[in-house]
Formats: structure tokens, C-alpha cells, sequence
């Protein structure tokens, strides 16, 4: 399991890739969930998603260990990350994206230079395809969350959490394989064990939900949700201990909570986040705790503008 000490180094080696993001707030979004609700932006990530730490993280040790090309399965903003880093450092790099990933975010993957290939729907079709890939070629595969320095990357998150605002109670964090949640929740757990940890996962991706209930890792059948970044089928198995040690609660959310979140932080905030990020903040909005300073977890900002009218839709039903 990773340590504090794993997630201050983290800090220092994605520091000259990777940008402190910021806290933003909206009087009128708070009102709406009846709390002082911050946004931690990591839309405004450089490619746009928190992604990016983790990729950092492990690219540049494998660097260290004289690899030349990584791999990554992604459902786009992982593989955005890798193909980034490996730029920045001169090394090859080959994405398996799933059949479905968003046009928008292919072609961002496709601007770094990378190669991409696809291969079925689920993560774990294009994992099992890309260690395949590893074997044959000799490249290193870079897994989207269950590996250690990856979390650890996405655990810098909390470090920086606890120094722009240090009167939170509670955290809202997107859940798909656990490695953002698991990240942070080590880094928030050994600094402030005070402050509440809450996953926020898709009603119709609720892998870790029903694992946590079960006391063990569980698989459920491809999801159609839209947030397309959560669309795991069974948490990781080095993640899925860190949050039966560690996590307060888990929330589930529906579609029409997370269109009515993507609308609201568009309408109030003036940011358009993915629907990954709203799930975070539709935890805030639709199951928040009472007289509460909370932080939700923006994850990523790379929507597909082809499911935008989908969202407004589903937000509309709620009204």
C-alpha cells in the first residue's frame, strides 16, 4: 500500500509536467447544495484531466529504467496523459482505446503522436490486449490506475487540497478503477484523518459500490453510462483495499443528477466539465452533507460535445 512519503515524491518528480489547480467557487452553485461546495479544477489540468499526475509519475521512472515505449489502455484521458509524457520525454507510445472512446478525445491522443489502436469496450478487454501487446514488442505498460506510482501521482492532489484550504470537511471524488480515490484518500487520510472521503461512482457503473457491499472485488457488465471515464467494470486490485481501509462512504449517482450537475457548473461556475467530473459534483449537489465546507473533485474538462444536448436533457428532467 502507498505511504504519504510515496505521495510527496510523486509531488516532486511531475512537478515541472504538471500545473497546481486550482480552487474555484460560486456563490450560487453553493446555494444550490445548500454548502460552501469549492471545485478542486483539475479540468484545467494541462491535456485536461488529473490523468496526467500519475502518467507522470510512472513514465518518467520507467524513463529512469532505460524504457523507450509505453503503452496505455484508456478510455481516452489516461491515454491522452501517457501519449503527452511521452512526447515531452522522447519515447514511443501506443494507446488501446476502446471502440466507443469520444472522437475528441482520440484525436487529442492522435496530436501527441501516439499510435492508437481499439480494441473492445471494457478496460479490461484493452488491458488484457495491451499486456499482450508489452510482451511482444518489449515496451512497458502503463496501467490507468491500479499501480502504485500512478496512485501515488494522483494522490499529489490531496497534498495540494490541504494547503489552499485547510477548513474541509468533506471530499467528493469521481470513482471508476479507484486510483484518483485512492490517491487522494491516502494522501487526505495520513495529513487530516478528520476530513470525510465520499466516492461519487455512476449508478450504472456501480462496481465499487456493490464490491464494498460484497466485502470483495465484484464484475458487473459493460455500463452505458455517459461518463464515459467511470465505465469500469471491477475496481483494481491494489486500489479496492486502500478504500475498505480508508473510504467514508460511497454515493450513487444517476444520469439525470449528473446532467443536472454539468448544467448547473456551466450556468453558475462558467466551466464545462466531462461527466466524469459531475459525477463528483453531483454528489455535492444531490447527496450532500448539512452546514458543510465541501471539495469535489473535478476530474476532467475533455466532454465530447456530441453528448452535450444528451446532458442538458438529462438535467432537464429533474426540473
Amino acid at each position: 500500500m502507498i505511504t504519504i512519503e510515496d505521495v510527496m515524491n510523486a509531488r516532486l518528480q511531475i512537478a515541472d509536467l504538471c500545473k497546481v489547480t486550482p480552487l474555484l467557487h460560486s456563490t450560487l452553485l453553493s446555494k444550490s447544495c445548500g454548502n460552501q461546495l469549492l471545485i478542486k479544477g483539475e479540468h484545467l489540468q494541462k491535456t485536461g484531466a488529473f490523468k496526467l499526475r500519475g502518467a507522470v509519475n510512472k513514465v518518467k521512472t520507467l524513463k529512469s529504467q532505460g524504457v523507450k515505449h509505453v503503452v496505455a489502455a484508456s478510455s481516452g484521458n489516461h491515454g491522452q496523459a501517457v501519449a503527452y509524457v511521452a512526447k515531452q520525454l522522447g519515447m514511443e507510445a501506443t494507446i488501446v482505446v476502446p471502440e466507443t472512446v469520444p472522437r475528441c478525445k482520440e484525436q487529442a491522443i492522435r496530436l501527441y503522436e501516439a499510435t492508437v489502436v481499439h480494441r473492445g469496450i471494457t478496460s479490461a478487454e484493452r488491458i488484457n490486449w495491451a499486456k499482450q501487446y508489452c510482451d511482444e514488442v518489449g515496451a512497458a505498460l502503463v496501467l490507468p490506475y491500479d499501480d502504485e506510482l500512478v496512485m501515488a501521482g494522483q494522490g499529489t492532489i490531496g497534498l495540494e487540497l490541504v494547503e489552499q484550504f485547510d477548513e474541509i470537511d468533506t471530499i467528493y471524488v469521481p470513482v471508476g478503477g479507484g486510483g484518483l480515490l485512492a490517491g487522494i484518500t491516502i494522501a487526505i487520510k495520513q495529513l487530516k484523518p478528520s476530513i470525510q472521503l465520499i466516492g461519487a461512482e455512476p449508478l450504472l457503473a456501480n462496481d465499487t459500490y456493490l464490491s464494498l457491499q460484497e466485502g470483495k472485488r465484484v464484475t458487473i457488465p459493460p455500463s452505458t453510462t455517459l461518463a464515459d471515464g467511470l465505465r469500469t467494470n471491477t475496481p483494481g486490485e491494489l486500489t479496492f483495499p486502500i478504500l475498505q481501509h480508508y473510504l467514508d462512504d460511497m454515493v450513487l449517482i444517476s444520469e439525470e443528477e449528473m446532467g443536472a450537475a454539468f448544467y448547473a457548473t456551466m450556468l453558475y461556475l462558467k466551466h464545462v466539465v466531462e461527466p466524469s467530473a459531475a459525477i463528483a459534483i453531483a454528489g455535492a449537489m444531490a447527496h450532500p452533507p448539512k452546514g458543510k465546507k465541501i471539495v469535489a473533485i473535478a476530474s476532467g474538462g475533455n466532454v465530447d460535445p456530441m453528448v452535450i444536448p444528451q446532458l442538458l436533457q438529462l438535467a432537464q428532467m429533474l426540473n
